[in-house]
């Protein structure tokens, strides 16, 4: 009997959208089209607010390097986490979000049934083979009722999509170049995290995973 926690299950047609839960849709290949003007656009943000690892409240190196465009942009250090209208690395405001951005999140979110959605931050993580993201929450935003939009690009990856509580058994869900994943409403504060990304090059990011997530912070 297949489990129902693996990752087979989750390999809907091209171009076809899956529910996963209430309030969470994957679009896989949604961003495929315009994947080359999605790199060039963060190959301009990266120019002028270069990726770092950020230090963890406890003082941890973070193992996925970030950055951050739009009006606030998510910062973590020994003060906590939380969302800042200035990069601390230039003291200067994040690089504004280009259209190209905010028309893919837009687009995404209202073919995932969230219309309206006008993302005020990105950020932008880029995963080196092993980089992982434990399972969390997203808190850190003043509006609960907006979805969070992420955008995958170049290696892919397994996406854990929890429950309401930590020890809930997440579902494994494979990310590839150009998939978009959208939760919100009643999937809005479920855990979520990225297993270590495995070993391997891609021809439009190299070795490394890139992904944006939009929300609305402000």
């Amino acid at each position: 009997m297949s489990d129902p926690h693996t990752a087979d299950l989750f390999a809907p047609p091209a171009g076809e959208p899956q529910v996963l839960a209430p309030g969470a849709v994957l679009l896989p290949g949604a961003a495929l089209d315009d994947a080359p003007a999605l790199l060039a656009a963060i190959r301009d943000i990266l120019a002028r607010a270069p990726l770092r690892q950020m230090v963890t409240r406890g003082g941890f190196k973070m193992s996925v390097a970030m950055s951050n465009c739009g009006a606030l942009g998510w910062i973590s250090d020994r003060r906590g986490y939380r969302y800042a209208p200035l990069d601390p690395e230039r003291d200067a405001p994040w690089p504004a979000m280009p259209p190209v951005l905010q028309a893919l999140a837009t687009t995404s979110a209202t073919r995932a049934g969230f219309a309206g959605f006008v993302p005020d931050a990105c950020l932008i993580n880029r995963y080196a083979p092993g980089a992982r993201m434990a399972l969390h929450q997203d808190r850190d935003e003043a509006d609960f009722d907006q979805p969070i939009v992420s955008l995958s690009l170049g290696l892919p990856a397994v996406f854990l999509f929890g429950g309401f509580e930590r020890g809930d058994r997440p579902t494994r869900i494979p990310l590839g170049h150009g998939d978009v994943l959208v939760w919100g409403g009643p999937a809005r504060l479920r855990f979520h995290g990225v297993l270590p990304v495995k070993d391997g090059t891609h021809p439009a990011t190299g070795a490394c995973r890139l992904n944006l997530t939009f929300r609305k912070a402000g």
